[in-house]
């Protein structure tokens, strides 16, 4: 202002324009401060995130690969959302080329640090034709995303229960177990250390273009410490859970064994198990074993043809030992998948 000083006789020497263009830039100033400390926040909030979820000891190893957030922000969208599980979220996308699933977990379903990035290495490590493969995970999040290869076909459940059933001869169902199972042996008694999988049902047992089956969502699904025998939190969907280990907290291999048998019966019957009916399906084939009677009735009407009737019982009385209270009376996966395995080529010849 320029003046005398009296009241009225003071100017504005200031132009509009100018306190306009300097209000402007004063705005413009305080909200790149902005932007630079939110930035600033972000990167340190990234930075604790890749230490918290094991970053440091997943770079040593060398043998995954590690993702940044931005490359997998396309892919996390509703457009790409193709199913939800026990362990979160799956979204289907492009990621250099290559089709994959991302899963984006839910809170309180991983492992804390080393145990998540050791267990990402060990499962990095599995490399089976029957096991899905894990291609890598991004630790830049609150909770660490994994990366995997993409199945075209779905998984069992689709196959077997979905609303538009498509035919599914004895021959598939008898590959699929075979298949399945050779990949829970592996995990059982090939590794380096042991795995278990803690949640085996046919949601997770996936299926590619030829209908070759893979095991999905184990390790990270199985969220007990390698350092306790016993779990307070039981994981996993109930109807195919072991009763010993629900009234123990202790997960086996046999406990895999069990889930299997209820597998077995679902491809055998294509009648869907659930826990909320007292797991009528089980009971009725262990009813029938029990009267020592054939459970002819509970196949499925499209495989219960008289030449196959014989190894659809042989099926039966073998998901009935997986499926036995008696946890040393269940055979291994080892044992069962030669069974299946057997039982396939009887078939070709």
């Amino acid at each position: 202002m320029k003046g005398d000083g009296k009241a009225g006789t003071c100017k504005d020497i200031v132009p509009l324009v100018a306190k306009v263009v300097m209000g402007a830039t004063g705005f413009i100033f305080v909200m790149v401060i902005l932007f630079l400390i939110i930035l600033q926040k972000e990167r340190t909030k990234t930075r604790e995130f890749y230490k918290k979820n094991g970053g440091p000891i997943l770079e040593k190893a060398k043998i995954i690969k590690l993702f940044k957030k931005e490359e997998l922000k396309p892919i996390i969208k509703s457009d790409n959302f193709i199913g939800k599980g026990g362990f979160g979220e799956v979204y289907k996308g492009l990621l250099a080329n290559e089709l994959v699933a991302v899963k984006k977990p839910i809170s309180g379903s991983v492992l804390e640090t080393e145990q998540f990035a050791n267990e990402v290495i060990i499962q990095s490590q599995v490399i089976h034709k029957n096991i899905v493969r894990l291609i890598g995970c991004c630790l830049e999040v609150d909770l660490p995303m994994l990366v995997y290869e993409f199945l075209s076909k779905g998984s069992l459940e689709d196959i077997l229960h979905s609303d538009n059933k498509v035919p599914v001869n004895l021959d598939l169902r008898l590959r699929v177990a075979a298949e399945s199972a050779d990949g829970l042996a592996y995990m059982h008694s090939k590794t380096t250390t042991k795995i278990l999988h803690g949640d085996v049902k046919p949601a997770n047992i996936l299926l590619d273009d030829n209908f070759v089956p893979k095991i999905s969502d184990f390790v990270i699904s199985r969220l007990i410490p390698r350092d306790k025998q016993h779990t307070l939190s039981i994981i996993g969907d109930r109807t195919y859970m072991d009763p010993v280990y629900l009234q123990t907290g202790l997960l086996t291999e046999k406990s895999d064994v069990y889930s299997f048998g209820v597998v077995i019966l679902e491809l055998i019957s294509r009648e869907k198990a659930t826990y909320s009916d007292n797991n009528s399906l089980v009971q009725k084939f262990l009813e029938a074993h029990k009267k020592e009677r054939k459970a002819t009735e509970y196949f499925d009407k499209e495989i219960a043809v008289p030449r196959d009737l014989g190894l659809l019982d042989s099926l039966a009385e073998m998901a009935v030992e997986c499926l036995s209270l008696d946890v040393d009376q269940r055979p291994t996966m080892t044992e069962v998948a030669e069974r299946l395995l057997k039982l396939f080529r009887s078939r070709e010849l």
